[in-house]
């Protein structure tokens, strides 16, 4: 049975080595930054290459070549590791014909409907792009809400700071040469930088070809015919619920920090974050009293490695980003001077907003200074 995979499915961002018919392939990742445990959403948006070749993995390398040849990307595709690095050549406008299925969530169109292009050209067969599960409005809903982080939070965010600011989504690509393929909701374009000979240009594709995609699409966006750009709207079928960033379980008021997350309805999770208070702030273990008093719940251990090393913080991330380290650990001070308020009487968190100053007959009387204190203790202390 095939596993269900979505844009919170976690893997293994690591160095591995794979093997298929006999050949190993070791992919790296640029700058050989590896992020450990991440999920599927992480992985496209940082350009993770490991991490993205193990989603193949996961899914088979038939079934991407088969998704890949239903769009039409040419029959030279192979089903080996590489595939989901986008090993075999095609033209940019076979990239364009593709990432059209995801902009309309409709078949992509026949590829004589785009501009010629100055890139060389390659024998393309299209097949039937209307079967295509990209093609389905609910699948291509939730490529396109992971595209639009690598604009907005990944690879791609060079072209928010070149100024164009519509909702878009796209992908960056490096090989030998430097890619951005990117769309509206309106406009698919298609940046493709390189030598004819396939020598080794020298740049990434966020480098060399995202500045390009963002001052042309900011020029496009300003014509009346490309001017009414909308968001993308998620069809029927499609589940947004808020979620824990840390255990990727529905949030609760307790999670110290949320974000929304896309499924094809049933595949959502349906468990309460276990992390941050189990099902909610009412019926969690300990109950509401837990929350007043101080009970109930255990420190949170720092995320940590396959060795049981603690993760370092990568501050180009998100704080409860998966895989993320702790940004600064508490003080060994700090560590204490929260364990001792624990220890507090914790009915001092009820009676202590109340004021509790002692009155007249409860201080000592003078000439006492030398006897021990027998005053009543205040409400907020400890007796």
């Amino acid at each position: 049975m095939q596993p269900i995979v979505t844009p919170a499915t976690t893997i293994d961002d690591e160095p591995t080595t794979f093997e298929y018919d006999g050949v190993d392939y070791t992919p790296n990742n640029f700058g050989e930054r590896f992020m450990g445990r991440v999920t599927a959403r992480d992985a496209l948006t940082n350009s993770l290459n490991v991490a993205t070749v193990k989603v193949a993995e996961l899914i088979g390398y038939g079934r991407v070549v088969q998704i890949a040849r239903q769009m039409g990307l040419g029959n030279n595709i192979r089903a080996t590791p590489a595939v989901a690095l986008g090993a075999y050549e095609m033209t940019p406008v076979d990239v364009a014909a593709g990432y059209t299925a995801f902009a309309t969530s409709a078949p992509a169109p026949n590829r004589n409907s785009f501009a010629t292009s100055s890139a060389p050209t390659a024998k393309s067969s299209r097949g039937s792009p209307a079967d295509a599960p990209c093609s389905r409005p609910r699948v291509s809903y939730l490529v396109t809400s992971v595209l639009k982080d690598v604009l907005n939070h990944g690879t791609g965010a060079g072209v928010r700071a070149r100024g164009f600011t519509l909702p878009a989504a796209g992908k960056t690509g490096t090989s030998r040469d430097a890619w951005f393929a990117g769309f509206t909701s309106n406009l698919v374009c298609v940046v493709w930088i390189g030598f004819d000979d396939n020598r080794d240009l020298g740049l990434s594709g966020p480098v060399a070809a995202a500045p390009i995609w963002a001052d042309f699409m900011n020029h496009a966006t300003a014509l009346p015919i490309y001017r009414d750009v909308k968001d993308f709207d998620p069809p029927t079928g499609v589940q947004s619920v808020l979620i824990d960033p840390e255990s990727l379980q529905l949030a609760t008021s307790n999670c110290p920090t949320t974000r929304q997350e896309v499924y094809v309805a049933g595949s959502a999770p349906t468990q309460y974050c276990e992390i941050h208070g189990g099902h909610n702030v009412f019926t969690s273990a300990g109950s509401w009293l837990s929350h007043v008093f101080g009970g109930g719940g255990q420190p949170k251990e720092p995320p940590k490695d396959a060795d049981g090393k603690p993760l370092p913080y990568d501050p180009n991330r998100p704080p409860y980003a998966t895989g993320q380290g702790q940004q600064q650990p508490p003080t060994a001070v700090e560590a204490k001077d929260k364990d001792d308020e624990k220890k507090k009487n914790p009915l001092k968190k009820i009676f202590g907003i109340f004021g509790g100053k002692k009155k007249d007959s409860d201080k000592p009387k003078s000439g006492d200074a030398d006897k021990p204190d027998q005053a009543k203790p205040d409400k907020g202390d400890s007796p």
